[in-house]
């Protein structure tokens, strides 16, 4: 072969690789690769290994710890083990990733830096890391050779695909710290929509959880962090959980816990223990529904508040926001601001009150279940002889939770 047939047949590699896709075929090859990718983290990392959520086979379970060293050299016991403290510490400073304390451009930004640094912390693996994968391939490939994988992809891609290779590659790569590290732990506590009012300040980012596997309900997540399944609304999509279903289905998966659905006795006229249990266990269904409530007294009394000379536009918008937050998560400012606002409003003023005291019921743990029914019953009968519409139909529903 003379060399010019030579350099070209080079050139040709370089150009196409050994299979020679498409501009297309390689587009749609990336999004596929890198979708299983995240499908790895969710059902995997997240899901099975951090929150114990559901059962994996050792089929699944060994494929997706082989396709993370592959495509991320991620280490099981750290990536559990970060996770697991972001929760326990969630919005504090000593949460790894925080954008409430470390700032939204830090963690979009410097997302997988802050991940390196933690995972070099020894006590947080020893206090967070337990029940991780330990055996042989563990130990001496995974762990051991963690950047052997990505490397040995890198290889693999150029052979693949040619130069062009390199870029798919670096895209892989570049998937899971913009994707996870950037935009699920920044703007998941930055911005977005709450379903509910929890303890941090995870959101929502969006309602299909399809490019990020389900991942985009943080909010969901945050609230109700054991549940294999991240959809809550009926309009939300939550991709990973299709997955865990069909791996169920074909006996590879064996979910353990989703989060409580509320179930009702439509005809029940009196709070019972069955009520006090449930309204307990559904406690972040039960306050959102009120959070509702609320929105609904507010929007009944704001033309009355709008006659309100001194009651300017911008402060009935706040006070609204402030309305439908957990009392005990508000500030000294915005506690004064709502007594401001009721001064001029004896039924939203009730609202506020009636939410602290319910929200009291579930926190009180040195009492009876007798005495917390008392106190559930005593709460309807007074929601109910308020006068407001909207908090006696909350109190309806209230009762009839079964």
């Amino acid at each position: 072969m003379s060399f010019s047939n030579t350099l070209h047949s080079v050139l040709e590699f370089m150009n196409t690789g050994l299979v020679g896709l498409s501009g297309w075929e390689v587009v749609l090859y990336t999004l596929i690769v890198t979708h299983i990718t995240i499908a790895s983290v969710t059902i995997y990392l997240h899901r099975h290994q951090a929150h114990r959520a559901l059962e994996l086979h050792a089929i699944p379970s060994h494929f997706f710890r082989f396709w993370l060293w592959l495509t991320t050299a991620q280490i099981t016991k750290e990536w559990a083990a970060i996770h697991r403290k972001h929760h326990a510490k969630c919005d504090t400073e000593e949460d790894p990733h925080s954008p409430v304390t470390r700032g939204i451009k830090k963690v979009l930004l410097e997302g997988a830096e802050l991940y390196r640094v933690e995972s070099k912390n020894a006590e947080t693996l020893a206090k967070y890391g337990h029940g991780t994968p330990d055996d042989w391939l563990e130990r001496n490939v995974y762990s051991k050779h963690s950047l052997l994988g990505v490397s040995a992809l890198l290889v693999i891609n150029f052979a693949l695909f040619g130069v062009i290779g390199i870029t798919i590659w670096a895209i892989q790569m570049m998937w899971i710290p913009i994707t996870a590290a950037g935009i699920i732990n920044g703007l998941g506590h930055y911005w977005g929509y709450r379903n509910y009012d929890c303890a941090d300040a995870a959101t929502n980012i969006f309602p299909f959880g399809i490019l990020i596997g389900g991942e985009e309900l943080h909010n969901n997540h945050h609230t109700h962090a054991t549940s294999a399944k991240l959809s809550s609304k009926w309009y939300e999509i939550d991709m990973g959980w299709g997955y865990i279903r069909a791996l169920e289905m074909m006996g590879l998966a064996k979910v353990k816990k989703v989060a409580p659905e509320p179930k009702f006795a439509k005809d029940k006229t009196v709070a019972d223990h069955d009520t006090l249990q449930s309204v307990i266990t559904n406690r972040y269904d039960v306050m959102a529904k009120y959070a509702k409530s609320v929105k609904i007294a507010f929007r009944e009394e704001l033309e009355h508040l709008k006659d309100k000379a001194e009651l300017e536009k911008r402060f009935l918008k706040s006070s609204r926001k402030l309305l439908q937050r957990e009392p005990a998560k508000l500030e000294l400012s915005q506690k004064e601001q709502l007594i401001e606002l009721f001064k001029h409003s004896k039924a939203l003023e009730t609202m506020h009150q009636m939410r602290v005291e319910l929200g009291a019921i579930w926190e009180r743990s040195h009492s009876t279940r007798d005495q917390l029914l008392q106190q559930l019953q005593d709460w309807c009968a007074r929601a109910e002889a308020s006068g407001i519409k909207s908090l006696q139909e909350f109190s309806l529903r209230l009762r009839s939770y079964a």
